[in-house]
């Protein structure tokens, strides 16, 4: 088991992962085109035996409002099905929280499900009076601070980079 960043020969092993964890190729699209349109980007792969089973990617998006401040999103996350539930997810999760924090980026937003995400610390963004540019449920729209109160008084709208407008 090992987690480390994505190289280029990795791609189509990605694109063929995350074409099998999600019931579209929207997510394995969207992987192609954040990394030709989005830079810096941190892309973490999981392997089992050299075989690439997990992959998390993390791209930084804008506070409108405050565009100077260093916030990713985290977005896809795919791991094979065979392997979904075994923990790989949270360790690739963790693994760029951490990665994250190494960059100085002072938070991290997901939208995702309101019950796996708050147990790495993420809670929904309305506390902040921060909010999405899509129209998404408030619990599902998270931030995790990676900073403490780096988020007081920034309220406002996350917009993510064009590629996402695909999904």
């Amino acid at each position: 088991m090992n987690i480390r960043s994505e190289e280029e020969n990795d791609f189509d092993a990605v694109y063929y992962l995350n074409s099998s964890a999600f019931e579209t190729l929207s997510e394995a699209n969207l992987v192609n085109n954040l990394r030709e349109k989005v830079n810096p980007y941190i892309s973490l792969v999981y392997e089992i035996d050299n075989n690439i089973v997990g992959h998390i990617m993390f791209t930084p998006v804008s506070l409108i409002e405050h565009p100077n401040l260093r916030i990713m999103g985290l977005a896809p996350m795919a791991v094979l099905p065979q392997y979904q539930k075994s923990g790989i997810g949270s360790e690739l999760i963790q693994d760029g929280i951490n990665k994250c924090k190494d960059l100085d980026y002072i938070a991290i937003v997901v939208l995702g499900h309101s019950e796996y995400y708050p147990r790495f610390g993420f809670i929904p963004s309305i506390h902040f009076n921060i909010s999405c540019e899509y129209d998404v449920y408030d619990e599902n729209f998270m931030i995790l601070e990676l900073i403490s109160n780096s988020l007081q008084d920034k309220n406002g709208i996350i917009k993510y980079n064009i590629a996402f407008n695909d999904l």
